[in-house]
C-alpha cells in the first residue's frame, strides 16, 4: 500500500532550518527567489526587474547549427576523427573546456588580451566562476574580499556560500572609490584579517551603472600592486556601450598578473547556454609540483562540483563564436543598438514625468543617474522602496522593479531602485514609466 503524504506519520524526520548552513536564509540568496516570485505571481505588470537580455534576435533553428559549425571546426581545423568529435560531444569532457581556444581568439580580437591557454578555465556560468576562485582564496575567516557597494548580487551570495566575509567600499558615479579601497584595506588589516581581493566591474556595473575612468583603472591596479591584492574583473557589460569608444579592461591594463578576469556569454549570446569562464594566469607555487597557473587550482576545485562545463553547451557557443568570427563586440552590435535605444527612451522618460518633481527643481524628490550604457539605471524615490512596496507596485499599478537594499552587503539602498531596460520595447518603456508615475504620485 502506498503512503500519501497527507497519511504521513507525525515522526515523519524534517530538516531544522537553523540547523542548515545559514546561506540558505541568507537575503543575498533569497532575492532571486523573491523576485521572480512576485513576477509570477503578476504575469501582466511591466518588468523592470529582471536583467535579462534582449530576445528579439533568437531563433531556435539556429542552434543545431551552432552544433554543426563546431563540429566541422572540430573536423576540418583541429583534425579530430568521427570518434574523437562524438566523444567531444557526448562523453564527459576536459575540465578547464572545450571551447578555450575560441574564447581565447575572441579575448584577443576584441580585447587585445594574448591568453595562455592553460590559464583559462570554461565555468557553467560566471556564476561558477566566482564561487571557485573565492572558495580557492578563502583558507579561514580571516580571509576577506572588497567589493563597491551596491554590487551585483550574485557576487555576494557566491561569498556567502564559501563564507567569506565581505568589506563594503564607497561607489560613486566614477566606479569604486579607490580612497575608500585603501582605507578598508587598511582597516581590514588592522583587525589582523587577510584581504585577498577586489570585486569590481569596470563598465556599467549591476546595479549602478557606473564605470572607471582609464585612470582610475590604471590607479586601482597600482594599489593592488602596492597591498598585494588580486583584483576580480567581471566585464559582462562593456560591448553595450551609448556609441563611444570602449575602454581597455583591467585585464589588458594589467602588467603584474594581478587581475583574474571573468567573463560570460550570458549577456552577448544566450544566457541559456549557461557557459561562462575564468582568467587565472597567476602562477602558484609551494605545493611541491613545481610552478603551475591558479587556474590549475580552479580547475581541481571544478572537477568535484561540476567536473566539466556541458560540452553541448560549450559546442553550441563554440558555434555561435565561429559564425562571428570569434569577436563578439561584432556579433553584438544589433543588441547594442537596442539598449542604446532603451537608455534614451528611459532617460528622457523620466525627465518627461519626473523634472517638476519635489519641491524645487533644483532638489526633486525624484531623482536618477545618467550611466552611458549597459542595462541599469538606478532611481531615487521619497520613500522606501521595499520588498512590500514592490508587491504594492506590481499588484496595484502592474509595474515591477528591483529594490536596491538587495545589491548592498549591510544596510544600504532602502529609497533606490534598479530599473533594467534590456528586455523591453519603448512602447513598454513609456508604458511602464507612466505607471511608474503613478505609483509614486500615489505613494508619496
Amino acid at each position: 500500500m502506498t503512503v500519501g503524504l497527507l497519511d504521513a506519520p507525525s515522526s515523519m524526520a524534517g530538516v531544522d532550518v537553523t540547523h542548515l548552513h545559514s546561506s540558505v536564509t541568507d537575503p543575498a540568496l533569497t532575492s532571486m527567489t523573491l523576485l521572480n516570485d512576485i513576477a509570477g505571481r503578476y504575469p501582466r505588470a511591466i518588468s523592470f526587474a529582471a536583467g535579462r537580455p534582449y530576445e528579439g534576435f533568437y531563433d531556435v533553428g539556429s542552434l543545431p547549427r551552432y552544433l554543426r559549425t563546431f563540429e566541422a571546426h572540430l573536423e576540418s581545423e583541429l583534425g579530430f576523427s568521427v570518434q574523437d568529435i562524438r566523444r567531444t560531444f557526448f562523453q564527459y569532457g576536459r575540465t578547464k573546456g572545450v571551447i578555450h581556444h575560441l574564447i581565447a581568439r575572441h579575448l584577443e580580437l576584441d580585447e587585445g588580451l594574448r591568453v595562455d591557454l592553460e590559464s583559462l578555465v570554461v565555468t557553467t556560468g560566471c556564476q561558477e566562476a566566482m564561487v571557485l576562485v573565492l572558495r580557492a582564496l578563502c583558507r579561514d575567516s580571516r580571509d576577506v574580499v572588497l567589493t563597491a557597494v551596491p554590487t551585483y548580487v550574485g557576487f555576494l551570495g557566491a561569498a556567502k556560500l564559501v563564507d567569506m566575509g565581505i568589506r563594503p567600499v564607497q561607489e560613486g558615479p566614477g566606479g569604486i572609490d579607490l580612497v575608500d579601497l585603501a582605507e578598508q584595506i587598511r582597516r581590514a588589516k588592522a583587525e589582523g584579517l587577510r584581504p585577498r581581493a577586489c570585486y569590481v566591474v569596470p563598465d556599467f556595473a549591476n546595479p549602478s551603472g557606473a564605470s572607471m575612468s582609464v585612470s582610475d583603472r590604471r590607479r586601482l591596479l597600482e594599489l593592488a600592486n602596492q597591498e598585494d591584492i588580486l583584483v576580480l574583473e567581471d566585464n559582462p557589460y562593456s560591448f553595450f556601450n551609448a556609441g563611444e569608444q570602449r575602454l581597455p579592461t583591467l585585464k589588458s591594463l594589467d602588467q603584474a598578473r594581478r587581475v583574474v578576469y571573468f567573463g560570460s556569454f550570458a549577456k552577448t549570446a544566450f544566457a541559456g547556454a549557461r557557459v561562462g569562464y575564468v582568467i587565472a594566469d597567476q602562477p602558484v607555487t609551494g605545493d611541491g609540483t613545481g610552478t603551475k597557473l591558479f587556474a590549475d587550482q580552479l580547475a581541481r576545485l571544478k572537477s568535484m562540483m561540476t567536473l566539466n562545463t556541458s560540452t553541448v553547451a560549450q559546442a553550441v557557443i563554440g558555434g555561435y563564436l565561429l559564425e562571428n568570427g570569434c569577436s563578439m563586440e561584432q556579433a553584438t552590435l544589433r543588441e547594442a543598438a537596442i539598449y542604446q535605444t532603451n537608455l534614451r527612451t528611459v532617460l528622457e522618460g523620466l525627465e518627461l514625468r519626473f523634472r517638476h518633481d519635489g519641491p524645487t527643481k533644483s532638489e526633486p524628490s525624484v531623482s536618477w543617474n545618467t550611466p552611458k550604457g549597459g542595462m541599469f539605471v538606478v532611481v531615487t524615490l521619497p520613500f522606501p522602496a521595499d520588498d512590500e512596496m514592490l508587491e504594492r507596485s506590481a499588484s496595484a499599478f502592474g509595474v515591477l522593479w528591483t529594490p536596491m537594499h538587495h545589491f548592498y552587503s549591510g544596510t544600504g539602498g532602502s529609497h533606490q531602485i534598479r530599473l533594467s531596460f534590456s528586455a523591453l520595447t519603448p512602447a513598454q518603456i513609456d508604458e511602464g514609466l507612466d505607471r511608474l508615475a503613478e505609483f509614486v504620485a500615489e505613494t508619496r
